[in-house]
């Protein structure tokens, strides 16, 4: 049997084929798939892998305090090898909500920490919409208190501990930089006899100054509390000469919490001489986002977690 038919069949159906993939209207770009989570790059917000689950042992659900009953808790992620003797709380905190997550989940996060030996804790507070930030404010001064309390038991100096954390967690970030004490010897509650000072603060896009940053807001959720009470959490306003080194991290196009935030910060720092530094991400919106251009986006996350991360290997050393 001849195959000159099939073997032109072949050639047209090819020729067929070729002629549709010429008319097909070319690929789209992918589409822009929005903020990172806090800004963090989106590679940190994936499952850590079975490797990176080798790299840290957990101490989980610790009980710092209680509020209406219910635990306050932080988790804490210590590496296998390489420990430097230094941890690093992270505000876990996106609109003062403060949402758990087991920590096998949330490791990916810290890697980068982890790698470089640090112990890392993720620091939970009592969560809007139920409670308000002056609610949050107070638990995480509490939990610092008994993290620098029990630093030890997880391998790590009391002298040595950061604090970070984005948004919300940046504003108790700061919190627990400029609102830090020796303790009070009278207090009934032993922990608040306890200090919680800290040696370095980094803050990705922060509430300063919340009289400046809600004012006209309407009130709901975590920020329905008396407007009396604004310079109790605000930061800027706790500011002094005792205050630990501090980074701030800031879009210059930040439409959430606007760079002034960040700004009026520096000027407070400076004026008492506190080592700080702002750095501003070029048209950069709120968790470093970069509309229709989520490569950039994932590049100023990315350069953050890097400067992030080198200010506690310099401003942590034993």
């Amino acid at each position: 049997m001849s195959r000159q038919p099939l073997a032109a069949t072949a050639f047209v159906l090819a020729l067929g084929a070729c002629a549709a993939a010429v008319a097909q209207p070319p690929a789209q770009p992918p589409a822009d798939p929005g903020p990172p989570l806090s800004g963090y790059p989106r590679d940190a917000l994936r499952p850590p892998t079975p490797a990176e689950l080798k790299t840290a042992t957990y101490v989980r659900d610790v009980i710092y305090g209680h509020r209406d009953g219910m635990a306050l808790t932080y988790d804490v992620f210590k590496p296998v090898k390489g420990a430097n003797g230094a941890l690093v709380v992270n505000m876990v905190s996106a609109g003062w909500r403060s949402s758990w997550a087991p920590p096998e989940e949330r490791q990916a996060r810290y890697q980068a920490l982890i790698d470089k030996g640090f112990t890392v804790v993720a620091l939970y507070h009592s969560s809007a919409p139920r409670f308000q930030v002056p609610d949050a404010v107070s638990d995480v001064r509490l939990g610092m208190r008994h993290i620098k309390r029990h630093a030890a038991d997880y391998g790590a100096d009391p002298a040595r501990i950061g604090v970070w954390g984005a948004s919300a967690g940046g504003h108790l970030a700061l919190v627990a930089g400029m609102m830090a004490d020796d303790g009070d010897p009278a207090a009934a509650n032993p922990l608040e006899r306890s200090g919680n000072r800290v040696a370095a603060v980094v803050a990705y896009f922060p509430p300063t100054d919340l009289a400046v940053l809600l004012q006209g807001r309407p009130k709901g959720g975590a920020i329905a509390f008396d407007d009396s009470l604004y310079p109790a959490v605000s930061p800027i306003h706790s500011v002094d000469a005792r205050d630990p080194p501090t980074l701030i991290l800031h879009g210059d196009a930040d439409r959430g919490v606007p760079p002034s935030q960040g700004e009026m910060m520096r000027a407070a720092l400076d004026k008492v001489g506190v080592e700080n530094e702002l750095r501003m991400f070029a048209g950069a919106d709120h968790d470093f986002y970069v509309k229709g251009d989520p490569a950039k986006t994932d590049a100023y996350a990315t350069e953050a977690m890097k400067a992030m991360v080198g200010w506690f290997e310099t401003r942590l050393k034993p």
